[in-house]
């Protein structure tokens, strides 16, 4: 069985049939870059919409709750994945993607962010001749060893529509060879969440529960298997967390991965208060509220920039530069000695000032509409 070609599906949509949009979903960045393009898909009445969720993401916290937060409608289908290898997650969304997409093929398939899910929903709609358009294109790290890196890069590649967050992420595509048509600016898509739900956030006054003020403490999150699954590399940043708790309070929301490697090597420290992962609403009031965030994630250096919050990068690179060159971003690396000097520097210094990038206005999704609108319009 093989899904309607693209030019069926373009004869049918000039028939006067609804195109059909279907969004894949795997992890908590997803649900960020998701919830607003699906606010804005639900005001075209002349559209389908779809939601996938591979599960790739399966812990509570890290999933329902999100889903709940930020309003995105309830999954259509829940592929439930699970947790595996990079090849057994995208083998695994791949073989039951490939029957959802058969059954009823979409006119468009839309991919978010750099995850194993937006890997493997690529490959399978491509395969079968559905168009693709890729949220959050063109950003590099340049640094291979990270499978988000080659996510991104083979996406890109295949992808028909490549969504952009800011001018480098064009101009990694231009340099890579891809044609400039496929190449839509349109902003960052995440600052439209954070925008959207600072307010509600804000409210919940999330850092009373754990005995905290605004301003008053270090907000943490590490995942990255190059620093949470190498027992010295972990000991070492968990002992720069220690140092710095004697500071100010230090507040880490540990991500299940994380909790496994601290129990397994038995490191958990005594000066920094570990906590369960929190919601989407949570975590953004702690981090708007806090002093200075530390992480290796990629969406927190973007929500800090335009919190003006200053962030401490644990990796020797970042895919994001824009908030380094015009955000709150440094690029600390895993050296303890670097990172404790870069935290002690800026708690000496006032909170930074600054403008958010070109585009981080939270009007990315109806900019992504308007290409979606002309997309179809040029198939009809």
């Amino acid at each position: 069985m093989r899904a309607a070609g693209a030019a069926e599906r373009a004869e049918d949509a000039g028939a006067g049939r609804r195109p059909a949009l279907l969004s894949v979903v795997g992890a908590r960045p997803n649900f960020m870059k998701l919830a607003p393009l699906a606010r804005a898909l639900r005001q075209r009445r002349d559209w389908q919409h779809r939601i996938v969720h591979t599960g790739q993401h399966y812990d509570e916290n890290m999933s329902r709750v999100f889903f709940e937060e930020l309003e995105i409608p309830a999954p259509e289908v829940h592929l439930g994945v699970g947790s595996g290898s990079h090849a057994q997650q995208t083998a695994r969304v791949m073989l039951a993607l490939e029957e959802v997409l058969q059954r009823q093929p979409p006119d468009l398939v839309v991919v978010v962010g750099d995850v194993n899910s937006t890997l493997a929903a690529t490959l399978v709609a491509c395969k079968l001749d559905i168009p693709v358009a890729h949220v959050e294109a063109g950003l590099r790290s340049f640094d291979r060893s990270m499978p988000e890196e080659i996510n991104r890069l083979l996406t890109d590649q295949m992808a028909t529509l490549l969504l952009t967050p800011s001018p480098d992420a064009d101009a990694n595509l231009r340099r890579e060879g891809v044609a400039p048509e496929r190449i839509h600016w349109v902003g960052n898509i995440m600052i439209d969440s954070l925008l959207h739900a600072l307010p509600r956030a804000q409210a919940t006054r999330a850092w009373e529960r754990y005995g905290l003020a605004p301003e008053g403490y270090a907000l943490v999150t590490m995942h990255r298997p190059a620093n949470v699954d190498d027992k010295r590399m972990l000991q070492d940043l968990l002992q720069v967390l220690e140092r710095l708790a004697a500071r100010l309070p230090v507040l880490f929301p540990v991500h299940p991965r994380t909790r496994k490697m601290i129990e397994e090597f038995r490191l958990e420290p005594e000066q920094v208060q570990l906590v369960e992962p929190v919601g989407y609403l949570d975590f953004l009031a702690l981090e708007a509220a806090a002093r200075l965030v530390l992480t290796d994630s990629g969406g927190i250096q973007e929500e800090t920039t335009v919190l003006r919050v200053p962030c401490l990068t644990l990796r020797p690179n970042t895919e994001r530069p824009i908030t380094v060159s015009q955000g709150t971003n440094h690029i600390v690396g895993r050296d303890p000695e670097r990172i404790g000097a870069a935290a002690e520097a800026i708690l000496k210094q006032p909170k930074p000032r600054g403008e958010a990038p070109e585009k981080w206005d939270g009007r990315t999704a109806e900019r992504i509409v308007e290409v979606f609108d002309a997309f179809f319009a040029a198939r009809a």
